[in-house]
């Protein structure tokens, strides 16, 4: 008459058994892909290129959006201005830069420990405003007195690429405006200041209908390689990791394409 209680025990240890085996190892979760929502949290700031901006927006949007909780925080400009920027001690977690030689600005004074992954490639493009008033057609024209010209400053990226499509075309460009960044340069066409200006092809993508874009050849002379990297004295590593990979990830490479970037 006493086996019930040992049946009833018996049975209690059959029931914890079972329940363990339904926790083994091979049901526990995943480990949290970047941009999960289990993905490391806070305020991540990022300093990005100017031309960077739409897609940029849009993936920190992405970001957020995974990652309930956290905040991705930009600043957007000439890439040589970032630059000069973060060495003067701005704080930052990531740094995305339109030219490898703006990145080095970096590198060389050991504010990224890390080798740069290079996530996307631009090419120039004439912009023009809507209807092209000066009646454009090639680079030729960027020599032209009686045409307004817009370019971007040597010592930011689209400035030195245009320098060096200019000279593969033996071109000297009649610059009415010099401006910091290209986004500058692309208002001055967008509100039919200039008749000609040389930006991105993603610039004259982005600018919709006001901006009419014209290839040319030279543009493969000066095709910019974009690195990005997190920097050695971030505030939140761990923030700057998690975007940086969302930047690299396969929905991140495909936002980037339809802005007209192409892969590396």
């Amino acid at each position: 008459m006493r086996t019930r209680p040992r049946l009833r025990v018996l049975s209690a240890l059959s029931a914890a058994a079972l329940a363990l085996a339904g926790c083994s190892p091979s049901d526990e979760p995943a480990p949290a892909e970047p941009g999960s929502a289990a993905a490391p949290l806070g305020e991540v700031t990022v300093f990005a290129a100017a031309s960077l901006n739409e897609t940029f927006t849009r993936l920190g949007k992405d970001f957020e959006a995974a990652n309930p909780g956290s905040k991705v925080t930009f600043n957007f400009g000439g890439s040589s201005g970032l630059a000069q920027q973060l060495n003067q001690g701005a704080p930052a977690d990531l740094f995305a830069s339109a030219a490898p030689a703006n990145m080095k600005q970096v590198t060389d004074t050991g504010l990224v420990t890390d080798t740069p992954t290079t996530f996307v490639r631009n090419r120039l493009q004439i912009a023009v405003p809507e209807g092209n008033p000066g009646k454009i057609t090639g680079l030729a024209d960027f020599g032209k007195d009686d045409l307004k010209i817009a370019l971007c400053a040597e010592q930011v990226p689209c400035g030195a690429a245009s320098k060096k499509v200019f000279e593969a075309a033996a071109v000297t460009p009649e610059a009415d405006t010099l401006e910091q960044d290209v986004k500058a340069v692309l208002t001055k066409v967008r509100l039919g200041e200039v008749d000609a200006a040389l930006v991105y092809r993603t610039d004259v993508r982005a600018a919709g209908a006001d901006v009419e874009g014209i290839a040319f050849a030279e543009a493969d002379e000066a095709v910019n390689d974009y690195p990005i990297a997190v920097l050695a004295k971030a505030p939140n590593a761990a923030g700057g990791r998690a975007f940086r990979e969302f930047v690299l990830s396969e929905s991140g490479k495909k936002v980037l394409s339809a802005a007209g970037f192409d892969a590396p």
